[in-house]
């Protein structure tokens, strides 16, 4: 494409979608009708069911969203037939390389393990024709250490380059317990050369960013409130850490007062690795088109950042070097045999 008069791209990547958040109507429909559950026939009324209320209020009231497509995720089938069906649903939408994230530990209401749970998601990830990943979420919480550990140790069992697990993360609710409170968890998956990137900078401040920096994390997922440090600020540009960033999540979760504000921008224009991505699409009203579409319109976003973006999301992938030389090719940031 010529970057200098167009701004629209027509391939994408998303690094943080997780997969509950990632249920449309018509998913939550098959998945039920596959296990015998009534879900109500009335598509708006079941819309409203999976969508983020007008009303939220914050981070914590966000997260109730996911009661429902978590109830539809408890079977081995359910699970694996979920991914497959996000994965296509992703690929329709011209999205060539997407990590979808999961916590384990939030699928065994019905008898799986952990284990099993992160099998069924590798069966339907390997069903999919779509280029993905998974990533495994710990948890935040006062009492599920041996939870997390556990993931941990799944990651660790099913660990690869590309085209199942490659990492993990620290997922939940944020304010209420601080990203430090799970040092231990993080150093046994640096320990066993587990990457990772970690929630936060969302609904905690620029500290919770710091505490994950200081953990191991390469990658920070949201990290909208890093504005808040100016030397943290320039510590995040100068180690290259990655930025995950959401914009229609952190509208609807407040993690901004008020988008005029948003930083992207200013993260963009300071040499920070900033992304774009959906967080929970099906949850939002979004997908990663609209979240450029978005950007573009709102915050003036060019075909020139774009590219520097998409550079930005290849570079900071959990995946092999000779996928993300051919991501580069597809995406127009190198030519074939350059």
């Amino acid at each position: 494409m010529n970057t200098n008069d167009k701004t629209c791209v027509d391939k994408y990547i998303d690094l943080h979608l997780h997969l509950d958040g990632a249920v449309t109507p018509d998913i939550a429909l098959k998945l039920a009708e596959m296990q015998g559950i009534s879900l109500p026939a009335d598509s708006k009324a079941l819309e409203r069911m999976l969508s983020v209320p007008a009303d939220c209020k914050d981070l914590n009231d966000f997260l109730a969203c996911f009661e429902l497509p978590l109830s539809l995720l408890q079977t081995h089938e359910a699970l694996s037939e979920c991914v497959y069906l996000v994965c296509e649903k992703l690929s329709a939408q011209n999205v060539i390389y997407a990590e979808i994230r999961f916590a384990p530990q939030l699928h065994k209401q019905k008898g799986m393990s952990q284990e099993d749970a992160v099998c069924a998601a590798l069966d339907g990830l390997h069903r999919s024709s779509l280029c993905a990943n998974l990533i495994l979420c710990c948890m935040r919480g006062s009492e599920n250490e041996a939870e997390n550990m556990e993931t941990v140790s799944v990651a660790k069992k099913y660990l690869t380059h590309h085209g199942g697990v490659t990492a993990i993360d620290l997922a939940g609710a944020e304010a209420l317990f601080p990203t430090r409170c799970f040092r231990s968890v993080f150093d046994k998956a640096r320990e066993l050369g587990i990457p990772f990137t970690i929630h936060a900078g969302e609904a905690d401040g620029a500290d919770s960013i710091r505490d994950a920096i200081d953990i191991g994390a390469c990658r920070i997922g949201h990290g909208v409130r890093l504005y808040e440090d100016e030397k943290l600020l320039r510590i995040v540009a100068e180690k290259g850490i990655t930025l995950e960033m959401c914009p229609t999540s952190n509208r609807q979760t407040h993690a901004v007062a008020d988008m005029k504000n948003y930083p992207f921008m200013d993260y963009l224009s300071r040499g920070i690795k900033v992304t774009l991505n959906t967080d929970d699409p099906a949850i939002e009203g979004t997908t990663i088109a609209e979240e450029f579409r978005l950007m573009e319109k709102d915050f003036g976003l060019t075909s020139v950042q774009e590219r520097t973006v998409f550079a930005n999301a290849v570079d900071a992938a959990f995946t092999t070097d000779d996928i993300k030389t051919k991501l580069r090719t597809d995406l127009g940031l190198i030519t074939e045999g350059s």
